[in-house]
């Protein structure tokens, strides 16, 4: 018997988790979703099962480190081994910084950055004792810029990428592949069709990110050899600015 593999997806909300999940159930992995209400991954997980895959959905605070812990302990006890982990929580939470307050701009941090640390740590501990696996962020336009009023997601951001570059040069030495993916632009969501529908009404013209196409690289980056490996992949529709 072929051993299982597992692609663990914490952040597989209903666009680019979600799409990411499914991109990989398709290769045969069994996509281990994670998000903090697990009763919200029910749609995903019956999707992925009608086109043949296999998924399982796990509830679990990415910010609490026992948590974290037992999340990694379950998944390779009870399924198998993580040979890939994507990190893709989202913290996009607008403020000024005249109204920021210090509960909420430490939170977005603890969402953003220390939740991709506390599994991203978790993980590679086991990656390290097999010599292979890949750990991808999801990274956005905060994680190279700041924009104005969003100062609390920017720095959750910039520290992200901070982290995953830390660790790309830790790791890579050992076969483990690091990547950091930014998302600059629109993504196709139900949010964005709702609050901006003047960027949304850009779909039809591929002005805006489509969530599969956006998952196809990640299934990219997970299949590179060794001798060529990407840390960082700009995403961004055509029409977008740099």
């Amino acid at each position: 018997m072929p051993e299982t593999k597992v692609a663990l997806i914490i952040g597989a909300g209903d666009a680019t988790g979600g799409a990411i999940a499914k991109r990989f159930a398709r290769e045969g992995y069994v996509a281990a979703c994670v998000r903090r209400n697990a009763d919200k991954l029910s749609p995903l997980l019956e999707d992925i099962e009608k086109s043949g895959g296999q998924a399982i959905g796990i509830g679990c605070d990415a910010r609490k480190e026992d948590e974290v812990h037992s999340l990694i302990e379950q998944v390779e006890t009870e399924i198998g081994p993580i040979e890939v982990m994507v990190f893709n929580i989202g913290a996009n939470v607008p403020s000024s910084i005249f109204e920021e307050t210090a509960r909420k701009y430490f939170k977005i941090w603890e969402m953003g950055c220390f939740s991709g640390f506390l599994a991203g740590r978790e993980v590679a501990l086991r990656m390290r004792e097999r010599g292979r696996g890949t750990i991808l962020y999801t990274g956005a336009t905060a994680s190279v810029r700041g924009g104005k009023g969003f100062a609390a997601f920017s720095g959750s951001k910039h520290a992200l990428r901070a982290l995953a570059q830390s660790m790309a040069r830790e790791l890579g030495p050992l076969g483990i592949h690091v990547g950091h993916i930014i998302v600059d632009g629109a993504i196709d969501t139900d949010f964005i069709r709702t609050n901006f529908p003047a960027r949304y009404a850009l779909k039809d013209q591929d002005g805006i990110l489509n969530p599969d196409h956006i998952a196809e690289n990640y299934w990219m980056l997970h299949q590179q050899p060794k001798d060529a490996w990407t840390f960082e992949l700009d995403l961004r529709p055509w029409i977008e600015n740099w």
